[in-house]
Order: C-alpha cells, then sequence, then structure tokens
C-alpha cells in the first residue's frame, strides 16, 4: 500500500479538523493511526475512505488521487472494506444476508454465488453455526466480526477500520482483535484507527500519531511508541503505556 497526502485540510464549521502539509508511506501493508481522543483520527480514516469530503488538498491510494465527485467516489468505494464503530448490521436481516447483501446488489454476483461466497467466510472465521440468526442474537464481538467479514467479502484492495472494538468487553475485544490479526497474516492491506496499543505493537508496519488534526508522528512501532520526537506523543505514550488502556 503507498499513502500519499498533500495541503490536506478538513473543516468543520470554523473548526479545523484536519491539517497535513505532506505525507508519505509507502510499501505498508498494515499502518494504523494512534493518539488523543477528538485528535482527527476517525476523520482522516473517513477522508481516505470518500466519505467526507475535503476543503483542500488530495489523496492519494496505491499512486491514484482520490477524486471526490459522485461518479467516481462509487467507483472508488467498491474497491474498498470499511467498518467504523458506529455502523452496524442490518437488524432485520441474518448474519448471512448481511454479508450476501452487498455482494448481490453492488457488485452484481449471482444469489448462488453470493451465498457461496459468504458461507465460506463465515466457516472461515468459526463463525457458520451462527449464519442464521439476526444481530439481536449475536455478542458483540460476534456482530462486529461478521461486519469485517462482510466488508472483505468483496475482496477490496484496501480495509479501513475505526476502532473496531469500541464498547465491547475484554473477551468480544480478543475475538475482533484475532481475526484483524488474521487478516494480517492474509496480507492484506489494512488502516486501522485503534486505542489499543499493545495490539497496535503486535500488527502495525508504521504508526501515525495523530493530534489536533496534525500528523506529528510517523514512523515504525520502534520509532513512535520508543523514541517519539512531539512532546505530545512522549506524554500519551507514556500515560497509556504505563497504564495498558
Amino acid at each position: 500500500m503507498n499513502l500519499e497526502i498533500s495541503q490536506l485540510k478538513k473543516y468543520f464549521g470554523r473548526q479545523q479538523a484536519i491539517k497535513i502539509d505532506h505525507l508519505l508511506v509507502d510499501n505498508c501493508q498494515t499502518l494504523v493511526f494512534i493518539g488523543p481522543s477528538g485528535g482527527g483520527k476517525s476523520t482522516l480514516l473517513k477522508l481516505i475512505a470518500g466519505l467526507h469530503i475535503p476543503d483542500s488538498g488530495t489523496i492519494k491510494v496505491d499512486h491514484k488521487q482520490i477524486v471526490y465527485q459522485e461518479k467516481e467516489l462509487l467507483e472508488y468505494r467498491r474497491k474498498i472494506g470499511v467498518v467504523f464503530q458506529s455502523w452496524n448490521l442490518f437488524p432485520h436481516l441474518t448474519a448471512l444476508e448481511n454479508i450476501v447483501l452487498p455482494l448481490l446488489h453492488v457488485h452484481g454476483h449471482s444469489r448462488e454465488e453470493s451465498n457461496e461466497i459468504s458461507l465460506k467466510l463465515l466457516k472461515q472465521f468459526q463463525l457458520d453455526k451462527h449464519a442464521d440468526k439476526k444481530p439481536y442474537a449475536l455478542s458483540g464481538g460476534q456482530v462486529q466480526r461478521v461486519a469485517l467479514i462482510r466488508a472483505i467479502a468483496i475482496h477490496p484492495t484496501l480495509l479501513l477500520l475505526d476502532e473496531p472494538t469500541s464498547a465491547l468487553d475484554p473477551l468480544m475485544t480478543a475475538e475482533v482483535l484475532d481475526l484483524i490479526l488474521e487478516l494480517k497474516n492474509e496480507k492484506r492491506d489494512l488502516i486501522l484507527v485503534t486505542h489499543h496499543l499493545q495490539f497496535a505493537k503486535l500488527i502495525a508496519e508504521k504508526v501515525l500519531f495523530i493530534s489536533e488534526g496534525h500528523i506529528l508522528e510517523n514512523g515504525t512501532i520502534q520509532e513512535v511508541f520508543e523514541n517519539p520526537n512531539s512532546l505530545q506523543a512522549k506524554n500519551y505514550m507514556s500515560k497509556v503505556l504505563t497504564h495498558r488502556l
């Protein structure tokens, strides 16, 4: 994966949410965004996903610039998988139907193909026995794992995950993190926002530390976690890693 950002700005009203002069992350399979809450991590991820439109600047993914026009965005979104903390499954559909739906109606697979792909993935990630259950009958961890499977069923070129373990208890969190680790081991390109720094250390090839809309650190796990340059990152690492939050 290659990610290049130039002169990027995003405002919400008068509040500047993102200001990135230049960023280049090259030849990276797993990129993790960390930093304090409200610092701009999710906003940047949504800009990359084409869900927010920048006020100025450019983003290139694998050397192709994201064009923020309806036709181009629809085509771009067909190629990426997204799982956000507030994105839930359709409550009236079963786990299987939730995965089948985009394959059938967005990607043009037949019903038979869609069912086959979905069931294969549910079995791969030990959720096949829950295929006919609706979300209310699943645990929080199972719901989020089905959402992840739905995202990867389309064979995305890039998978974007925003706090996928938000509001889950430790056991459910472990289930979801295990699945994400499996996706990394399958050599999928991932961009992940997380507050689980120990997991970030396990999975990330490159890390961005984002605070107040700025990228203050960009480097390897060792560089960002063990020898950060900015005072904000040093204080954050000291507090969070000490308390294992």
